[in-house]
């Protein structure tokens, strides 16, 4: 058996070997259970106002019906409000998150600095 046979059964053993948790995996996926709701709601909410904005643009120009122009003006204004609020909204979200998981981040991170 020559260095990459050997190199081959090793990376199929360590797929079916049980892995091991460490205490960095779990600060890290504590991490991210935070920040990604916060994350999706921002690029979501963005999204939908940018398009929002963009229908009330193209009804005030008339590329979406004829006539629309005060309409178009009041849904674009109501995009730009949204697009406005969404990272004043997104950092409120992250707040509340970050209080709430402080203090099970502050012990994992404290064990971990503590067990170097």
């Amino acid at each position: 058996m020559n260095q990459h046979d050997t190199l081959e059964v090793a990376r199929i053993r360590q797929e079916y070997t049980e892995k091991n948790t460490q205490k960095l995996d779990e600060l890290k996926a504590l991490d991210r259970k935070v920040k990604l709701p916060a994350e999706i709601f921002a690029y979501t909410f963005g999204t939908v106002g940018s398009l929002v904005l963009g229908a009330g643009m193209s009804m005030a120009m008339g590329v979406i019906g004829s006539g629309l122009m005060i309409p178009g003006i009041v849904v674009g204004c109501l995009g730009i409000v949204a697009v406005s609020v969404n990272y004043f909204i997104r950092n409120k979200i992250l707040s509340s998150r970050k209080k709430k998981y402080a203090e099970q981040i502050m012990t994992l991170s404290d064990e971990i600095l503590n067990a170097q």
